[in-house]
């Protein structure tokens, strides 16, 4: 890291009109997502096409909802029919490459040709499956053929919305299944034919029409939905708004709204880019024009925007995965993550507020600062809307069904008043944003549903834990064997997360590490391993070198985009320590424990996650001695693994360098005014 570098992360940006440098106008934002998240390269449409892609989008989501509600069907015409789908809107909405992005109501022939025919594969096997199931695993040469064209046709789809990265993965999954014969030592196996690979991965509910596609054309589908509903009530703005007014006049405001807001974004958005365009645009240059450096500022909503993700009642799509593959209800799963969800943005909090009171930084003037009481009275009842989410889950219904009642509680408070009323103009609207955004989750856990049926047909799944276990034997100490798996299981997740959505990555790691973790004679919760994967392909999106929330956010904030991510992993230094603390301490997920020892846990790792915020912001009361730095690092640390030795000694440490602060900070001179 050069001088630069470093100075551009502590000082705070000087001599300019933050706002001026730091707006992005409409056409640069639309380029910056194109080029960051894949998702986001839409074809743009006009006059007839666009009214007819428009209602072609509303048709997908009424259709969805039909087969999750009135006309139920076997889960192999459930799920074909929805991939199916999936592939014909991916070709209709997603060019080839940006140039043909940048024209009006250009939809090649080819596009048109590659989704009819993938859909085509899709629905020959909706039509058939009951024949095709009844032949025993026989299939003929057209089953054959039908299989292998839309699995070719899937890979293409997956290149036009997520790139390169998951393509790749899984097409290395792909070619171990045929190249095992070829491997030398334990991983090798004896190898199928091309016939055998594609057959399963097609027609079985092991492959493309697995877990993952089941999950994502019931769960997450109306899940998206409920998200789309809620936002055209304008409660995105709410959101921005209440921040603003609870944090706004605060030492350093404008970086305490993005971290509130990013927070609540987070239960309607449910991506880590999505979450920091959307709030971004407005909390970026705020903090610039109070001082915050560029790339401050930019990390600052990317680690707040990925937090969202874990933040519960809501979480990321890859939850409802976690609650399908695990058997948890989602209920507990979201009740999990809340004592975590609050370490890691009081982490965020604190290293701004440390920020903020090292360089001096104030919070906004009043005048700008909104009022909450109007606020709360103007929008505060759609609040309730996520409030019943909660209500519904807990009363023990499923999470398709506890969505879809709370899309009606949505259209019912929207009515309330006239600015967040659902107009039939706007109700389209939200079925057509329903339906696009379940386009990328869609094809992403199709793509990683192969990856599971690679596993499962291989027998990787074993032969990776075997070996994994075998490494750790040599390891005396149980703690260090434990720490090491740990260790391995962290770094393929981010490495496997970069540039993977995390709902693909999540059940890749799902299916191939957290198995590793449960078993003997490693033993960790069932819950506990596969938050612990979790967390940590969600932290892909602001780890260098490809942190995609990280690069989002620099782009708004004319940033780098490499520091950005250094100084995001800064800020969210909890969400990298928290996942060791709950597999040495299940209670921190409400395993196993009693309200006595939530409490304790959520105050002592609170006061731990302030001291190591402190610590590595360099500043407490005042500006922090190198030996006092580590004080509260080490002392902080301490604190947040759970245990009465721990926090006597980390409390003793924290607590020594406040006092020993406020004697300097009393024998220091007021500087003249």
């Amino acid at each position: 890291m050069t001088d630069k570098d470093k100075k551009d992360i502590d000082t705070p940006a000087e001599g300019f009109d933050a706002t001026a440098e730091a707006d992005v106008s409409e056409e640069e934002l639309q380029e910056l997502m194109a080029k960051v998240d894949k998702e986001s390269n839409n074809r743009h449409f006009s006059g007839v096409p666009q009214i007819i892609m428009r209602y072609l989008c509303v048709a997908f989501s009424l259709y969805m909802l039909a087969i999750n509600t009135i006309f139920l069907m076997p889960p192999q015409v459930h799920r074909a029919s929805f991939v199916g789908l999936v592939i014909l809107f991916t070709f209709l909405l997603y060019p080839a490459s940006k140039k043909n992005n940048l024209k009006i109501n250009c939809l090649p022939w080819y596009d048109l040709a590659l989704g009819v025919i993938g859909v085509t594969c899709f629905l020959y096997y909706a039509f058939n499956f009951r024949t095709i199931v009844g032949q025993m695993a026989t299939f003929t040469t057209l089953d054959f053929i039908m299989a292998i064209t839309g699995i070719s046709i899937l890979f293409i789809a997956c290149y036009r919305v997520m790139g390169l990265p998951l393509m790749v993965v899984v097409a290395v999954f792909v070619g171990y299944a045929y190249f095992g014969r070829w491997i030398p030592g334990q991983f090798g196996h004896a190898g199928y034919r091309v016939e055998r690979i594609f057959n399963f991965l097609f027609y079985t509910t092991e492959g493309v029409l697995g877990t993952p596609t089941a999950v994502a054309s019931t769960f997450i589908f109306v899940f998206m939905l409920f998200g789309a509903f809620l936002a055209k009530t304008g409660i995105g703005q709410f959101f921005i708004d209440i921040a603003n007014a609870l944090a706004g006049k605060a030492v350093g405001g404008p970086a305490k709204v993005a971290v509130i807001a990013s927070a609540l974004q987070g239960t309607v958005t449910g991506s880590s880019v999505a979450n920091t365009v959307a709030s971004g645009t407005f909390t970026i240059p705020l903090m610039k024009r109070l001082g915050y450096s560029k790339n401050f500022a930019g990390a600052v909503e990317a680690s707040a925007s990925t937090g969202g993700q874990l933040m519960p009642p809501i979480l990321g799509a890859a939850a409802f995965l976690m609650a399908e593959i695990t058997g948890i209800p989602y209920a507990q799963i979201a009740l999990a993550a809340t004592i975590p969800a609050i370490l890691y943005f009081a982490c965020i909090f604190a290293a701004v507020h440390f920020e903020a009171k090292k360089h001096g930084l104030k919070g906004l003037p009043e005048d700008e600062v909104p009022k909450a009481l109007p606020l709360l009275l103007g929008k505060g009842h759609l609040m309730l809307s996520i409030g019943s989410i909660i209500f519904f889950l807990f009363m023990g219904f499923t999470p398709t069904r506890s969505a879809l009642y709370a899309i009606l509680v949505v259209i019912a408070l929207s009515m309330i008043r006239r600015d967040t009323r659902l107009t039939p103009s706007k109700f389209i609207d939200a079925l057509e944003t329903g339906a696009r955004n379940t386009i990328s989750i869609g094809v992403a856990c199709a793509m990683a549903g192969m990856v599971v049926g690679v596993v499962v047909l291989t027998g990787l799944g074993i032969t990776f834990a075997n070996a994994m276990l075998a490494l750790a034997a040599g390891i005396g100490h149980e703690t260090v064997r434990l720490l090491v798996v740990l260790f391995f299981t962290m770094i393929a997740s981010l490495i496997l997360g970069m540039g993977v959505p995390t709902t693909a990555k999540y059940v890749i790691m799902a299916t191939v590490t957290a198995p590793i973790l449960v078993r003997e004679p490693l033993a960790v919760p069932l819950l506990v391993a596969h938050m612990f994967v979790f967390y940590f392909g969600t932290d892909a999106d602001i780890t260098p070198p490809a942190g995609l929330a990280a690069y989002a956010a620099a782009g708004i904030s004319r940033g780098s985009p490499i520091m950005t991510c250094v100084i995001a992993v800064r800020l969210s230094i909890a969400s990298y320590i928290i996942p060791y603390i709950f597999v040495f301490s299940p209670a921190m997920l409400f395993i196993d424990t009693n309200a006595f020892e939530v409490i304790k846990i959520t105050l002592t790792g609170l006061v731990g996650i302030i001291g190591i915020a402190s610590g590595l912001a360099g500043y407490f009361i005042l500006p922090l001695r190198k030996y006092e730095r580590a004080m509260v690092i080490i002392g902080g640390l301490l604190m947040v693994h759970p245990g009465i030795p721990t926090d006597i000694v980390g409390i003793a440490l924290i607590g020594g360098t406040y006092m020993l602060q406020k004697m300097r900070e009393k024998n220091t001179p007021l500087s003249p005014a």
